[in-house]
């Protein structure tokens, strides 16, 4: 019996060990790849939507591992024009778990953006080193091999084999906030320049609606003149609320 009840204890201990190291602050950054197209003329609303985690976002303790899975859904579809999709992602699964989220859109990319962002721009073939190519990410930074990640000639950030590493930056034309906390934490961007923000390589698409207010987590993409289509192998640049439970 006495077994048994310090098994359950050092069970119950565990967890919430388990917990704590994958407490998940607002405003963290989670880089992303669609895993589901999003055709205005084919999704319906209630329709799931997959994506995945392109690189380790590193936490305060722990990390969310690179191919973890976002899960959402589609909340409302208008197919005319204008077209429009409301989506929402509420969950990440990784390690056979399921935590809920709660994040609105900073940037979305197209799948050729995310192609040519992952192209090296120098270098004489394809066997040349990954420490010695040269990247332009989405947005209008610069990554260098495994080295210095700058905005011109301001270093702004580490590029590593699987991504990007650097404090979030204001882009106040576009409307998305910096650092919140003011520690400067260095967070995962995977393709996209650490002030990426609104659209890229999707002319006719807008974001309407980012999540980031009222209501909160609600994403909406507006057409004015054409079908919305984000191929799958897109990219989205997703952070965290502060009603997130973390």
């Amino acid at each position: 019996m006495k077994t048994r009840l310090a098994i359950l204890v050092l069970g119950f201990l565990f967890a919430d060990a388990l917990c704590a190291q994958q407490s998940i602050p607002a405003g963290t950054i989670l880089p992303a790849r669609l895993d589901s197209s999003l055709n205005s003329h084919k999704v319906r609303p209630g329709e799931k939507i997959k994506a995945r985690i392109m690189q380790n976002v590193p936490l305060p303790s722990g990390k969310i591992p690179q191919g973890a899975k976002l899960i959402g859904e589609v909340l409302s579809v208008t197919p005319g024009k204008p077209a429009e999709i409301r989506l929402r992602f509420n969950r990440l699964e990784f390690h056979h778990q399921s935590i809920p989220v709660n994040a609105h859109l900073r940037a979305i990319a197209s799948l050729m953006e995310v192609e040519d962002a992952q192209t090296p721009k120098t270098g004489p073939d394809r066997g040349t080193p990954w420490v010695w190519t040269i990247r332009n990410l989405i947005g209008d930074q610069t990554a260098y091999g495994q080295g210095p990640v700058a905005h011109g000639v301001e270093v702004v950030g580490e590029a590593i084999p699987d991504g990007v590493l650097a404090p979030p930056r204001e882009n106040r034309p576009a409307g998305c906030h910096g650092d919140l906390d003011g520690q400067g934490r260095p967070q995962a961007f995977w393709v996209f320049s650490s002030d990426a923000c609104g659209v890229y390589g999707l002319d006719h698409v807008k974001i309407v609606h980012a999540g980031r207010t009222a209501p909160m987590g609600e994403i909406a993409l507006a057409s004015e003149d054409r079908a919305i289509n984000v191929r799958s192998g897109g990219g989205l640049l997703l952070r965290l609320n502060a009603e997130s439970p973390h």
